[in-house]
């Protein structure tokens, strides 16, 4: 099982990004994707979840109304559009799988989570 992320940057104040992940290896509607994130120092946090249908999403309190995560099972390939950006989401950006059955929404723990892609940096410049 193999998660590619890509699409970090450098990105100012106030724009936007669409970060993507492309699975293979496993049979990717059935399972959950989600992006984390961690920034120097800091533990790792959860941002955004979809289910294996697409139809629930989660956010992080902090991310929601800016992020959007979306799903196209086609492509076997998850999204995270960030608009709005601030310093504070300069991080490395991680998706990751959970196996789920049917529509089980797993948890925002990374534990919940089987499988990991290396990540992708994405630094908020002011």
């Amino acid at each position: 099982v193999q998660l590619q992320a890509f699409g970090g940057g450098l990105v100012q104040v106030g724009g936007s990004l669409r970060l993507s992940c492309v699975a293979s290896g496993l049979t990717f509607s059935r399972y959950a994707l989600a992006w984390f994130r961690q920034a120097p120092g800091k533990e790792r946090e959860f941002v955004a979840l979809i289910s294996r249908s697409g139809g629930t999403t989660r956010y992080a309190d902090s991310v929601k109304d800016r992020f959007t995560i979306s799903r196209d099972n086609a492509v076997k390939t998850v999204h995270l559009q960030l608009n709005s950006l601030t310093p504070e989401d300069t991080a490395n950006y991680h998706c990751a799988a959970a196996h789920t059955i049917l529509s089980v929404v797993p948890g925002t723990a990374p534990t919940e989570y089987s499988y990991w892609g290396q990540g992708t940096q994405l630094t908020v410049s002011s």
